[in-house]
């Protein structure tokens, strides 16, 4: 294995048999030539069939010229080589990539072949002619269309499994980005939900000794359960079912117009919230703006609910001749906060929206110790 991977680099033992067999054609050919009468000196035949045979079995595809050069040297001196640069010519043309080099090699080839100072007549001109062109330039030839067509089909090859892997990887990628957007959409609409469970969970702690408001309470954690459980299974339905409907919506898909009751719904939780929406007549947006803007206040009064409990929050929605500008700020916490495990990609799944859609956002904690969420949307 090693000596066959040092003589015949890159071959399988089916291309080394394919080499043994053409240096053996090559000298059954010789030979017999050599048997012909008027074939030559044999002590000329004998050692160039040697030598041309051990450098066609061992350089024929990486020095094609080598055994070129022996077997236009041989046809110079003994006609009966001539027949051995069938396979050093096409060698040359399969192996050999600059067509300088081929034509030079052509030229020698086709002078050592004809003998042009042998000739001594019109028919001795034509049968050296033809026979240059049999022996040398059509091999030549052969072996130049073999290569270009192994080029080209090699640069098919490439081309294709390029191209597989590059829809692979963009296979992955819209795999990869349906899920972040359906975790999206689940944070978002689940994750507020079970916030607000949580609030008014801790309101009826407080409110233990007034058994109208913990009535009151119970039963818009009961509501807020049904909501997180009815989007819940709408997500998961789309997610199982096996025909795909493109009018079916992924999930809930609030707007603008829904704002005010989501603003309701947290004050109904105990949430101290300022809400100003757009003026009356304001040109409308687009739906996807829209639904942006109703996951920022949504992300952000979830956050101030977790984060800055009994803290005033103020939303603002303000339209603008060529964008949409959102802001929620919530002042200090009044009490310690409770800890509520998150994952912390709301705020990431939040610029992600945005960045999307061309706008700005910026989260940051303010001066005062509450936080604020202000976005900039182009509509």
């Amino acid at each position: 294995m090693g000596l066959r991977a040092r003589l015949w680099p890159g071959l399988g033992p089916r291309g080394v048999g394919l080499e043994v067999a053409l240096a053996l054609l090559g000298t059954v050919a010789v030979g017999l030539s050599a048997a012909a009468p008027g074939s030559g000196p044999l002590a000329v035949v004998v050692p160039g069939t040697v030598l041309l045979v051990v450098t066609l079995a061992l350089l024929r595809r990486r020095a094609p010229l080598v055994a070129f050069t022996i077997g236009a040297v041989l046809s110079a001196l003994s006609p009966a080589v001539t027949v051995a640069s069938l396979l050093t010519a096409y060698a040359v043309g399969r192996y050999e990539a600059r067509w300088p080099v081929r034509t030079a090699a052509a030229v020698v080839g086709a002078v050592a072949v004809a003998q042009p100072w042998t000739l001594t007549s019109a028919n001795a001109w034509v049968g050296a002619v033809g026979g240059a062109l049999v022996v040398v330039l059509l091999p030549g030839a052969l072996g130049a269309w073999a290569r270009t067509r192994a080029e080209l089909v090699a640069a098919l090859t490439g081309r294709a499994e390029r191209a597989e892997a590059e829809r692979e990887l963009l296979a992955r990628e819209a795999v990869l980005t349906e899920r972040t957007r359906i975790a999206r959409e689940m944070h978002d609409a689940v994750g507020h939900r079970v916030s607000l469970m949580v609030l008014q969970a801790g309101a009826i702690e407080v409110a233990a000794q007034d058994p109208g408001r913990v009535e009151q309470l119970a039963g818009q954690v009961q509501a807020a359960g049904r909501q997180a459980l009815e989007e819940l299974r709408q997500m998961v339905g789309v997610l199982r079912a096996e025909e795909v409907d493109e009018s079916a919506p992924l999930g809930p898909q609030p707007g603008l117009t829904d704002l005010p009751r989501l603003v309701e719904a947290a004050r109904a939780a105990g949430m101290t919230v300022a809400w100003t929406g757009p003026a009356e007549g304001s040109a409308p947006v687009d739906p996807a703006v829209g639904r942006a803007a109703y996951r920022i206040v949504q992300e952000a009064l979830t956050n101030a609910g977790k984060h800055a409990p009994g803290a005033p929050v103020e939303v603002v929605v303000e339209r603008a001749p060529a964008e949409l500008r959102v802001r929620v700020r919530n002042g200090p916490p009044a009490r310690a906060a409770q800890t509520v495990p998150g994952g912390g990609f709301g705020l990431v799944g939040l610029a992600e929206r945005v960045r999307t859609l061309g706008g700005r956002l910026r989260a940051e904690p303010r001066l005062d110790g509450g936080f604020g969420v202000e976005a900039v949307l182009p509509a």
